[in-house]
């Protein structure tokens, strides 16, 4: 990987009552910011360590640029598919702003010695700025490497010891960037269209959550019939105090109020079972999606159908009870999450998610650290 210090624009937390409603409103807001002078540049070309900190634990990892090449070379993976009108909404806000307000979260298996490293850093010197989410209960830190030695050393480690990264959140930013480089460089050079702006977490550093679902009506089923379809694929046992899923294919069902354990039949799972066609690992959103969400309750497309609503795993089964709203014909399903392991064989071997799969955290914020487009 070839990754690139640069000059990045940051908030001047001294002078914002909330960081939650500055990064929330952010996206809108941000010509207002520039105007307020509340956003400020420093001075020289640097690559960042940056941390979060939350009830559990303390989340650290590096923000820097990186040559939009790796992209088109395969070594920035993606594990899903871009939509063309989301990316024409967010080249229309990348060249309104001239800037690039969030990086885009990529992830790899650990490296000990940058582990290492960063630790060592983050101990013996002062962070940038440190600034409290009450929202979501997150301590956030920067520090700026500008010393020539350090920033030399970080490129050779990426250089020499994490030859891919896999996109965990922001594909649409990335693929914009490229559609930017290829085809509107020359019409714009003033703007730097060659470099992704990045942030760099291992899989030791992130949590991968659930992506749930709550579907509206049983495809003129009656309860008994869905049930009775249901079974063909699943064990079904009604359980009294439910929890998330503790393993991969066990899923949990909510109807009406009542919380149920469903595992896929074993002759289901070896019908399944991967082939050169189809996703080199098994997954149990594409078996939903395709048994239960297709087939029995007529879900024709889970990209664009109504029906749906996805729950984030950080919302726990309470978000999948609110988006149920006690409506009768809707019906929740928790599903056990993608494994880090099973998403970077996905993208290894060229293959996409289906949508709504993964949930990274932890993130970060909209405007915490900014990437002008102007060089």
């Amino acid at each position: 990987m070839h990754i690139k210090p640069f000059r990045a624009t940051y908030p001047v937390f001294d002078r914002i009552p909330s960081p939650d409603d500055f990064c929330a409103n952010a996206k809108h807001a941000f010509p207002d910011y520039k105007r307020n002078r509340l956003l400020t540049q420093i001075e020289q070309e640097a690559i960042f360590v940056y941390q979060i900190e939350d009830a559990h634990r303390r989340h650290t990892g590096l923000v820097a640029t990186n040559d939009v090449r790796d992209f088109f070379l395969g070594k920035v993976k993606k594990h899903e598919k871009t939509l063309s009108e989301r990316e024409e909404k967010q080249k229309e806000l990348l060249l309104r702003w001239g800037a690039v307000l969030k990086p885009v979260l990529l992830t790899f298996p650990p490296v000990a010695q940058l582990n290492a490293w960063m630790q060592q850093f983050t101990e013996a010197n002062s962070p940038l700025y440190e600034t409290h989410f009450a929202a979501d209960g997150q301590t956030h830190r920067a520090w700026v490497v500008a010393a020539p030695d350090d920033i030399r050393f970080l490129q050779e480690l990426f250089a020499d010891h994490i030859t891919s990264v896999y996109i965990a959140d922001g594909h649409h930013r990335t693929s914009t960037l490229a559609l930017l480089h290829k085809t509107l460089k020359p019409e714009y050079p003033e703007l730097d269209f060659d470099n992704l702006f990045c942030a760099y977490f291992a899989t030791d550093q992130l949590d991968i959550l659930d992506y749930n679902r709550v579907v509206e009506g049983l495809n003129k089923l009656s309860p008994e019939q869905f049930f009775g379809r249901l079974a063909k694929v699943c064990s079904i046992e009604y359980i009294e105090h439910p929890r998330k899923p503790r393993r991969k294919f066990e899923i949990k069902m909510c109807f009406r109020d009542h919380w149920y354990r469903l595992h896929w039949r074993p002759e289901v799972l070896h019908s399944f079972h991967p082939t050169p066609r189809t996703l080199p690992v098994l997954l149990d959103v594409s078996l939903l999606n395709e048994l239960v969400l297709h087939d029995i309750l007529g879900i024709r497309d889970v990209r664009t159908d109504t029906r749906i609503t996805y729950v984030e795993g950080n919302k726990g089964l309470q978000g999948i009870r609110k988006a149920l709203r006690n409506n009768p014909d809707r019906i929740g399903f928790a599903l056990y999450p993608v494994s880090f392991e099973d998403m970077m064989r996905i993208a290894d071997a060229g293959k996409i998610l289906p949508p709504k799969s993964t949930y990274f955290e932890p993130r970060m914020k909209t405007g915490t650290l900014i990437k002008s487009l102007k060089k």
